[in-house]
């Protein structure tokens, strides 16, 4: 028997355990908590003796958790919900802080935000480590589950536990090279030109080019990327039309001219697009919680006021 019991574990031993859970790697876990290779290996030691179970064995060139862990999986996400609950009420000093967080958001949300959101954490907090994760098409179990503490997204889960804040509005435009081609001067000009568009990599298309074909606007789509970044390259240097964000402008897609939508007025409603972030009720009242949502909008304001 073992000389170690269950009041040896702590948070800190619980994250751990979840991280190499989700991460299917020992290298890629450390990597996320800012931990070495070997303090991970050796609290995951600790962990093996307390719980009497190997936890995660080789398989191929990785691991992969036992069935015993992986039904720990949920308990451990509630203990730790539990001491997150438990120490909620405290008061929160960002200078004293020193923060890991994730953040589930797709290429525009995180480019968009996220460094500037980081300039805002690095210079109020003691430390901070930010981790993003692609959301694609977003789910309530990415923070149900604790695979992020926010998602940002135009398409926010549904859930009674989910809470959601709209952060700002964007509207699609036709982004095109100046130097080979004007603006399409109607919807005709539009439709008969040849298009750049996103295609994620679960093959998910963008909400926009689902509404846009539902409304019977029948595209040619002559190149689709998985990511707003790889569609500069496409673009420039030919007479094919992309249909972006129009924030993009400012950053991304800086040196290409901008055109609104020639669509009928009863169709450029759904050229709008709203950025939301979201959350888990769990969080609602955590005092590190609510001041990362306030500083969220900030950098959401900062984007708002960037110029284009």
């Amino acid at each position: 028997m073992s000389n170690i019991d269950h009041l040896e574990l702590d948070g800190h031993a619980l994250r751990l355990f979840l991280a190499v859970l989700e991460e299917g790697s020992v290298t890629a876990a450390a990597a996320r908590l800012g931990q070495t290779q070997s303090a991970v290996s050796h609290s995951l030691q600790k962990l093996r003796r307390i719980l009497r179970d190997p936890l995660f064995v080789k398989s191929g060139r990785g691991i992969i958790a036992t069935a015993h862990a992986r039904a720990l999986a949920e308990q451990a996400r509630l203990l730790l919900d539990g001491m997150q609950a438990f120490a909620s009420g405290a008061d929160f000093d960002p200078s004293q802080a020193d923060l890991a967080l994730t953040i589930a958001a797709n290429d525009f949300q995180r480019d968009l935000l996220l460094p500037t959101l980081f300039r805002l954490l690095e210079a109020r907090t003691r430390s901070i480590s930010l981790r993003a994760i692609p959301s694609q098409v977003p789910t309530a179990d990415l923070l149900r589950d604790s695979h992020c503490d926010l998602l940002i997204s135009p398409l926010p889960p549904a859930g009674t536990d989910v809470l959601q804040k709209r952060l700002l509005v964007d509207r699609y435009v036709c982004y095109y090279d100046a130097a080979e081609r004007g603006a399409p001067a109607d919807a005709a000009e539009f439709l008969a030109a040849r298009h750049v568009t996103v295609v994620y990599s679960d093959n998910e298309r963008l909400q926009f080019d689902k509404q846009l074909g539902a409304a019977g606007y029948d595209r040619q789509v002559a190149v689709s990327v998985p990511s707003f970044a790889g569609v500069p390259a496409f673009l420039r240097g030919s007479r094919m039309l992309a249909c972006l964000p129009s924030l993009l402008q400012g950053q991304l897609m800086r040196g290409f001219a901008a055109a609104p939508l020639p669509l009928a007025a009863a169709d450029r409603d759904f050229a709008t697009l709203p950025m939301y972030m979201a959350w888990h009720r769990r969080m609602q009242q955590d005092p590190a919680h609510i001041w990362l949502r306030g500083m969220v909008e900030q950098a959401a304001a900062a984007a708002l006021k960037a110029p284009l």
